[in-house]
């Protein structure tokens, strides 16, 4: 039945451009891809090892700014007579070098905070976020701060010379997206379903037992910080090869709030989880927009449904639908099991 119903769903999610002929539409479904993945990541920290990042943004941003100044290439001056270049490099090499970059990144951090916990591990969190932040608005000669990095190539794959295909047009920009979410998603179960998984698991139900039993506490922790911080990287990269224009904007905290929204209420510690909730809370504002409601009322109702999946659903959606469906499928053998042993007249 679950393998059916994937199947099902990957056809409607491969045919969308098919029927839909609104670049809109794709448009919002392009974005809502990129933070979905976005959410996978910070869904594979919070919800998998029970560890809080309120500045996951970060990453999304360095892999956004690293992918962006490698395709453009730059040149800085870090003392009067020393000078740093690159020059400009293939798009796919630029984005695979900001997701390395913001996994390194994730692994720096949890090497270093998770000396600590709780809201400690929050501070420096947010810490970093904000630090990144001052640095993309204040170096100018590197990232041109406010003004922005624009212009910035899109993706390219083949061969020069005999084939080269562009991800120009919006569909195919939705197919990349749709892919790497895909590749993210398997990564993420597979992790979730290995040994590494379980042990992370562990750890975030009672890290003091996990411990006692051999568990490399930091090991873990770090490791699945520096695969979070890699895939928000991924996602920063595709929005900025998709978007074409960068500014430290990217870094803002209500970016990591979307996230966690997403992750909250659509069930953390769920593989569907942040794919339920990114698809609620990203297409939402747009429904809303449809229908001529005021921009206010709009975060009213935003904000009023938030609450009302957090009150009444204090697990998020996904693992109340998983036990809804779960006792019908109890009563419904009971009912068989009743039958069979009912005797004949």
């Amino acid at each position: 039945m679950k393998r059916a119903a994937t199947i099902v769903l990957l056809a409607a999610l491969i045919s969308l451009p098919l029927w839909i002929s609104s670049l809109y539409v794709l448009h919002i479904l392009i974005m809502t891809g990129i933070f979905i993945i976005a959410a996978m990541s910070l869904n594979l920290l919070l919800g998998f090892t029970g560890q809080l990042s309120l500045g996951h943004v970060a990453f999304f941003g360095i892999g956004a700014y690293t992918s962006s100044l490698m395709s453009l290439g730059f040149e800085v001056h870090l003392l009067p007579s020393w000078q740093v270049g690159l020059e400009a490099k293939p798009v796919w090499l630029a984005m695979l070098t900001g997701v390395l970059l913001a996994g390194m990144c994730g692994w720096v951090i949890g090497r270093l905070s998770f000396k600590v916990r709780g809201a400690y591990f929050v501070i420096v969190t947010v810490s970093f976020a904000e630090v990144v932040r001052l640095v993309a608005l204040n170096w100018v000669e590197l990232t041109q701060g406010p003004m922005a990095l624009n212009n910035i190539p899109v993706l390219r794959l083949g061969i020069p010379g005999f084939f080269e295909f562009a991800f120009l047009r919006k569909p195919a920009n939705y197919y990349l997206v749709l892919a790497v979410g895909a590749l993210a998603y398997l990564m993420i179960r597979r992790l979730v379903h290995s040994r590494a998984g379980r042990a992370m698991i562990a750890l975030r139900e009672n890290e003091a037992l996990a411990a006692s039993v051999g568990i490399d506490v930091t090991r873990y922790l770090v490791l699945a910080t520096f695969l979070s911080a890699g895939i928000a990287g991924a996602a920063g990269a595709l929005y900025a090869h998709y978007v074409r224009i960068v500014d430290p904007e990217i870094f803002s905290f209500i970016y990591t709030v979307t996230m966690v929204i997403m992750v909250i209420t659509g069930g953390k510690g769920t593989l569907a989880g942040p794919l339920v909730g990114g698809l609620m809370f990203g297409l939402l504002p747009e429904v809303l927009r449809a229908f001529s409601i005021p921009p206010e009322i709009q975060w009213v109702i935003y904000g009023a449904l938030m609450i009302l999946i957090v009150y009444f659903l204090p697990e998020g959606i996904v693992p109340a639908l998983s036990r809804f469906w779960r006792g019908r499928r109890q009563q419904d053998d009971a009912a068989a099991l009743a039958l069979k042993t009912e005797p004949s007249p």
